[in-house]
């Protein structure tokens, strides 16, 4: 199998079909499987998304399972991890996306990510780190009512850091809209903050291409599958990444 260049965890099968539909479209040759690969997988992909049962379950459940993902994605060679959870930020106040990310975090010896659960093309956006679902906030939403997983808190900051001991802050739209490289500079101010985790503003697809740019250094990259939009051109420019445009699911 050639090297493979992203290696992604969805915590669910229809948001990691999600993900691998919007890495195709940007010209990754996409393979998703259901669960830790178990044989050898086909030649020439540039990308697995390996789609886990872990949204809704205990946390410790859920980092176990991510743990054993990417431990096969790191010994099949990925480049780059991205761990995919729901445009809704579907969680409670244990997890599972803090601790899932705090664990993806200290296994790779990361001490900074992006949590961007925007998908504009599905209305969800965030302003101001507050998470819209169309034009009302996700705490007015049906997702306060969710059986499971009820969000009622849109402040996307106040809630990932119940779920993490790691300080969180907040790249605004102010600075989203000037566009990577200003990005990029916030990045490095929340880091020399000690900040663990940036909540990052999104309204638009433009937006999703301009932080995707300014993480392409980034080990380590989390949200929903619409931050994925800029990740396929990073590995373009850097020349890994042909036009191909396959994608399957094992």
């Amino acid at each position: 199998m050639s090297q493979l260049l992203l290696g992604c965890i969805a915590d669910d099968f229809t948001g990691g079909t999600d993900l691998a539909s919007t890495l195709v479209r940007g010209g990754m040759r996409t393979l998703q499987v259901i669960g830790v690969p178990q044989g050898p997988l086909p030649d020439d992909i540039d990308a697995v998304v390996i789609a886990l049962k872990s949204r809704t379950v205990s946390p410790e459940e859920a980092v176990t399972q991510s743990l054993e993902a990417l431990e096969w994605l790191r010994a099949a060679g990925c480049q780059q991890f991205f761990f995919k959870y729901c445009s809704t930020f579907d969680s409670t106040s244990r997890g599972n996306i803090g601790p899932v990310a705090d664990a993806l975090a200290e296994a790779l010896n990361v001490s900074f990510a992006v949590a961007c659960p925007a998908f504009p093309e599905n209305k969800r956006t965030i302003f101001n780190g507050h998470l819209f679902v169309g034009d009302v906030l996700l705490s007015e939403s049906g997702m306060r009512n969710h059986p499971l997983t009820p969000m009622t808190d849109s402040n996307l900051v106040r809630v990932l850091q119940q779920q993490t001991l790691k300080p969180v802050g907040l790249v605004a739209h102010s600075v989203v809209n000037k566009g990577a490289q200003a990005i990029s500079t916030a990045f490095n101010s929340l880091i020399a903050q000690g900040r663990g985790y940036a909540i990052v503003d999104a309204i638009d697809d433009e937006d999703l291409y301009a932080i995707g740019t300014a993480v392409a250094d980034h080990k380590l990259v989390t949200g929903g599958s619409g931050v994925a939009l800029g990740l396929p051109e990073n590995f373009r420019r850097a020349g890994k990444l042909g036009q191909s445009e396959t994608a399957s699911v094992l």
